[in-house]
């Protein structure tokens, strides 16, 4: 089955206030969706839903696959050096070492395998953060400004990231106030939902 990520007639209520209602999408093997629009709109909101992590206020979403979320949170351990920070989602996600490795280089991190996470700049956290996502093998990537921070080296290391992640069969989920520059990327402002 291709479609590893649907939303059926979904809405979306943050305290009081409706985000957005009706949204039914599809994210399918090798697919990218970007969604876009002004702050408070519900990107983090829809990436918190699609990861679970939020139940939706009507319709349904199905993950017919694992997911990975990257979000404000690096969710590694600060006082542990970053290799050991992530070796610990490595052993949850059931990868082995390699994995991390790989990722590693793909973010251009391994010179920083023994600095505390504390330490990192927050460029180099949100590659980190990456890092554990791309290791985990999950085939959904939910991306929450995923370049928050980078500069344009690291913005083109997670482009490649991405490209290779689709090629592979997987799928993005991404929220961004810009593109990015990844190809054929399917698009949803969130500002013209409510």
């Amino acid at each position: 089955m291709t479609e590893l990520l649907l939303f059926d007639g979904v809405a979306c209520i943050r305290g009081d206030r409706l985000l957005f209602e009706g949204l039914s999408l599809t994210l399918n093997r090798g697919g990218a969706l970007w969604l876009r629009g002004p702050n408070g709109a519900g990107k983090s909101s829809l990436i918190r839903l699609a990861a679970g992590l939020l139940r939706p206020a009507a319709g349904m979403v199905t993950r017919r696959e694992r997911t990975a979320l990257a979000d404000e949170a690096t969710a590694l351990d600060p006082e542990r050096p970053l290799r050991r920070a992530l070796d610990f989602w490595a052993r949850i996600d059931t990868v082995d070492g390699h994995a991390v490795d790989r990722a590693m280089d793909a973010m251009a991190l391994g010179n920083l395998a023994d600095v505390p996470v504390s330490m990192l700049s927050t460029g180099q956290r949100k590659r980190a953060a990456l890092v554990r996502v791309i290791a985990s093998g999950a085939p959904i990537w939910l991306l929450d400004e995923p370049a928050n921070g980078m500069d344009e080296a690291a913005q083109a290391r997670l482009v490649a990231a991405v490209a290779a992640h689709r090629a592979n069969g997987g799928a993005v989920l991404l929220a961004s106030h810009f593109a990015l520059g990844i190809p054929d990327l399917a698009e949803i402002d969130m500002g013209t939902l409510t």
